[in-house]
């Protein structure tokens, strides 16, 4: 079923379909209950977050006809929570259901070389890169993409499939490790810092977005978000903002996509990669805006206004890794939660992962204060109290 401008409202008391079940899938069924929606989420592990949570949990393959079939009878509309599940399972629901986002717009997420072909033609600059898929194109990358970031041009994230490259010589090795899967070789850029901006846009055109985010990575993982962003212009948040509206309305995208630029050290604004659903980097609305990132998702895909979302609390979100579970010797212990929950303006959401591992996202910390200094310092506090580095 396309989404259309005639879609009608899907109103609080339907049920909600969500494929995926993970921490983003178990805050979107979060925001729709307390809309008063039903939901129901497929997901091949009994044990998901978002199952755990949900009114039905289809334990089933995303390919599986069945799980499908039933996901499909039980739902009014349905989403998904990560980018990489299969389009042919969105395809089919489209043909049921109202899918948003659809098959389309999510199969362009999950191709690097599609993503960065996609921002061009929408006059979005992207960093000057090359697609490798042969030994051919190994041989006649230019050498002035080096050194640079060879990515696989699918599931790639949290720093996965890539690899730093500086020669030929890397290269060819990077590929080889990569186990010579189609990729795209991006050139390394100054780079200043990072941002993201979270759009919503509905099947009519509304769109709405939260003000720009700044993020700093650790070994390719989201590890600190800050709003309001510090170092950047309002120029430049608008200039964020106008580009990711204008790649949600090119997509004719309906849902919530979040937009991750560099910038680089002489201002210039260049985008990285998009996301077709919520982002790790707007888990701070839940506590620090009015209308959250998950509660946008729930009122695009049913048609339900659109509001701009207002930020009323300045906040810095820690991510909360696997790694945060074990002392220095590798023996598993709980944080201190007591001692963080002390701090004033601290926001604890734990996923509901049965065990944790390093790497593993487990939760996340959203501090907010009256000033954001205030946020700030709290957050370099819970930092120390939890043996994160300070920022």
């Amino acid at each position: 079923m396309n989404t259309t401008a005639s879609s009608p409202t899907i109103l609080p008391g339907a049920t909600l379909g969500v494929l995926g079940g993970g921490q983003l899938g178990r805050m979107f069924v979060h925001a729709a209950q307390s809309l008063g929606y039903a939901t129901a989420v497929l997901d091949p592990d009994a044990a998901s977050p978002a199952g755990l949570v949900a009114h039905q949990h289809i334990h089933a393959d995303y390919l599986d006809d069945r799980g499908l079939a039933q996901l499909a009878l039980v739902s009014a509309a349905i989403t998904t929570e990560f980018e990489n599940v299969p389009a042919r399972a969105l395809q089919a629901l489209a043909a049921h259901r109202l899918v948003a986002p659809g098959a389309a717009a999510v199969a362009i997420c999950q191709d690097r070389a599609d993503e960065k072909a996609h921002f061009q033609r929408c006059g979005v600059p992207c960093a000057p890169h090359a697609l490798i898929e042969t030994a051919d194109d190994l041989s006649l990358v230019n050498e002035g993409l080096l050194p640079g970031i060879l990515k696989t041009r699918r599931l790639g994230y949290d720093g996965k499939g890539q690899q730093r490259v500086s020669t030929r010589a890397e290269l060819a090795a990077a590929w080889d490790a990569l186990q010579r899967v189609p990729c795209v070789l991006e050139q390394m850029l100054p780079l200043a810092y990072e941002v993201s901006v979270i759009v919503a846009r509905n099947a009519a055109g509304a769109v709405v977005h939260f003000p720009l985010q700044q993020n700093l990575h650790r070994d390719g993982i989201l590890a600190v978000t800050t709003v309001p962003a510090p170092d950047v212009t309002p120029a430049l948040q608008d200039e964020a903002c106008a580009a990711a509206e204008a790649i949600a309305a090119s997509l004719g995208y309906v849902g919530v996509l979040c937009v991750e630029f560099f910038v680089l050290t002489d201002g210039t604004l260049v985008a990285n990669e998009m996301a077709p659903r919520p982002h790790n980097s707007g888990h701070y609305t839940i506590d620090a805006c009015d209308v959250s990132q998950f509660e946008l998702q729930v009122r695009a895909m049913t048609g339900l206004p659109l509001v701009p979302p207002r930020l009323h609390s300045p906040a810095v979100m820690l991510n909360l890794l696997g790694d945060l579970w074990f002392d220095a010797a590798g023996r598993e212990r709980p944080p201190s939660w007591d001692r963080v929950l002390a701090l004033p303006g601290a926001h604890l959401h734990l996923y509901g992962k049965a065990s944790a591992r390093p790497g593993r996202k487990m939760g996340h910390l959203t501090f907010t204060g009256p000033t954001p200094a205030a946020a700030r310092n709290v957050a370099l506090q819970a930092a120390g109290l939890l043996g994160l580095a300070a920022f």
